[in-house]
């Protein structure tokens, strides 16, 4: 349970870091951007783990959890263009 809340504390910062380093004017708000932050840590933490590249607690986490959220800023991004 303290690990889920964990990761829900790294995509909450990680969300808020991808924001930050993707170019572009995203029109959404600061609750999309958590979620969106807290989705990528979620899935970059699991392909991670399960494909051996780290285990939890070490730093490099935090670097792919920063660019699975930027993969699924992008991934919004052009499906909400779309959709409009």
């Amino acid at each position: 349970m303290l690990a889920f809340i964990g990761t829900l504390i790294v995509g909450l910062i990680v969300g808020l870091i991808a924001r930050a380093i993707k170019p572009g004017n995203d029109s959404m708000g600061w609750i999309m951007t958590i979620v969106l932050g807290i989705a990528g840590s979620l899935i970059a933490g699991y392909v991670g783990r399960a494909m051996g590249w780290y285990q939890p607690g070490q730093p490099v986490g935090w670097i792919a959890s920063v660019i699975g959220a930027i993969v699924l800023l992008v991934l919004w991004g052009i499906f909400t263009k779309r959709r409009a």
